[in-house]
């Protein structure tokens, strides 16, 4: 855990290199401590259909959702949160600069209780990457 969602504008794809974001992600999400990579997983999709306060075709946008199993202190999530928004805002930086853009994320926990999971991913990670 945790699963990393991301929802942008379609037109984003001109701006900024969608699979480098995904892998600045999850190398920020390994550096907080918190996160086991054999756990991590990081996925995009572009949204071909939005509208952006006054409806600006060129507007555009890139949310970040991130579930993650629950049990860890408001403190230990506060910290993974402000680490993974500067890595994607710092990736993001040229776009903000540059364009029209809004960028948000989300951290929330998924009960355990009503999350069951299985998994072979660590039988086929190289090394000590679990």
């Amino acid at each position: 855990m945790p699963h990393f969602q991301i929802d942008y504008s379609a037109n984003l794809e001109e701006r900024l290199d969608i699979p480098g974001l995904l892998a600045v992600l999850r190398d920020a999400a390994v550096e907080t401590g918190v996160f086991p990579l054999a756990g991590i997983r990081v996925r995009a999709t572009a949204c071909t259909h939005w509208v952006i306060a006054d409806g600006n075709p060129d507007h555009a946008f890139l949310d970040i959702s991130v579930r993650l199993r629950g049990g860890r202190t408001l403190e230990v999530r506060k910290a993974a949160t402000e680490r993974i928004f500067a890595a994607a805002r710092s990736y993001c930086d040229q776009v903000m600069k540059s364009s029209s853009f809004m960028l948000s994320m989300e951290m929330r926990d998924i009960d355990p209780d009503l999350s069951p999971k299985d998994s072979s991913i660590r039988d086929h990670l190289a090394g000590d990457a679990s």
